[in-house]
């Protein structure tokens, strides 16, 4: 299917769910499909994401709509923030450099948009969200609690950890999407000429690595994990969306498009990231399946080299002493983009 025909389905949907929820207050498109052109295809691991304003905030999650995936969080103006919190937004502000607005009967969502769309490649604005980046990693990482659940410790390890790859996306001006960020961050290096500086991030990611045959014993392995979970699964997460029967396509048969692509190193974050999302579900809601399934995930975390607390801890400090470096590389491509808008 077309992104266009994909988002007129989306649009369609908030219409119809509009009328019957007088709570919402505006919506727009969000994540991967706000890049690509209206003739674009739809990958089929990909799902369109919609952000409602309403005055209630929550997460609706992955379900299908005329054929079409689609992922619908809830927001509150407060969330939100004024013009220029979005535009100094490294989450937000990719959402309103173009037109992504579905409905917006205040007006204010416009406003937003047409602040950010002006400011966006701003170079203090640039700064602020990497900035923004850059606090996370470090306030993710100084501090992991080495007493909680496993699926906790790996998961407060990891996210910043691969926040690391979205610095030079946000400081490339582009989208920093969670499953393709690693392969977002080669791109961007590679386009200004700091290629050399990529492998350094997946070996703060991995340790070094291991191979594509590894990788896809790990990927099969998860796959069984995530059926199990998608199926018992009853206490509600935030991230309860992705670990459904509907987000297969893009959880599972995502991550092996990644493998198949020769991005087996980068699929990795999304398999660990998909396990421990999985052993949190099942230690709540079936944990004689959690203990089952827990070889498993073990055998993915010894090969990214993060199997104990020491060596998470140890991993850790490696991040927090490569930001200096790796805000050098954000700095150059902010510095490139800007000398290539500059002469065009």
């Amino acid at each position: 299917m077309r992104v266009d025909a994909a988002r007129a389905v989306a649009v369609d949907w908030v219409r119809q769910h509009a009328r019957r929820d007088p709570g919402v207050r505006g919506a727009f498109f969000s994540g991967s499909t706000v890049s690509l052109s209206d003739d674009a295809v739809l990958p089929a691991s990909s799902d369109v994401d919609v952000l409602l304003v309403r005055d209630e905030p929550g997460k609706l999650g992955k379900f299908r709509h005329d054929g079409v995936l689609l992922e619908v969080t809830a927001l509150t103006w407060d969330d939100l923030g004024s013009p220029e919190d979005v535009l100094g937004s490294w989450v937000f502000a990719p959402s309103f450099r173009t037109d992504t607005l579905i409905t917006d009967p205040t007006g204010r969502l416009a406003a937003i948009r047409e602040r950010v769309s002006a400011g966006f490649a701003d170079p203090e604005w640039v700064r602020r969200r990497c900035g923004g980046v850059r606090r996370r990693i470090e306030d993710g990482l100084r501090v992991l609690d080495a007493a909680a659940p496993l699926h906790e410790q790996v998961t407060a390890w990891l996210f910043p950890t691969s926040l690391t790859a979205v610095l030079p996306v946000v400081a490339g001006l582009r989208d920093p999407t969670v499953r393709r960020r690693y392969v977002l961050a080669g791109q961007v290096l590679t386009e200004h000429r700091l290629a050399g500086r990529y492998p350094e991030l997946l070996d703060l990611l991995d340790g070094g690595g291991t191979g594509p045959e590894r990788v896809r014993e790990h990927l099969a392995g998860l796959a069984v994990t995530f059926d199990e979970a998608a199926r018992v699964a009853r206490t509600r997460f935030f991230f309860s969306a992705d670990v459904r029967a509907a987000a297969r396509p893009v959880v599972v048969d995502g991550a092996a498009e990644l493998v198949a692509a020769g991005a087996h190193r980068e699929a990795m974050f999304w398999v660990v990231a998909t396990y421990a999302r999985c052993h949190a579900i099942l230690a709540a809601d079936a944990p004689e399946r959690e203990a089952a399934r827990r070889p498993w995930f073990l055998a993915a975390l010894a090969d990214l080299g993060v199997s104990s607390a020491a060596d998470r801890r140890r991993r850790a400090d490696a991040v927090l002493a490569w930001l200096p470096r790796g805000w050098s590389t954000a700095r150059e491509v902010a510095d490139a983009v800007r000398r290539r808008d500059v002469a065009r």
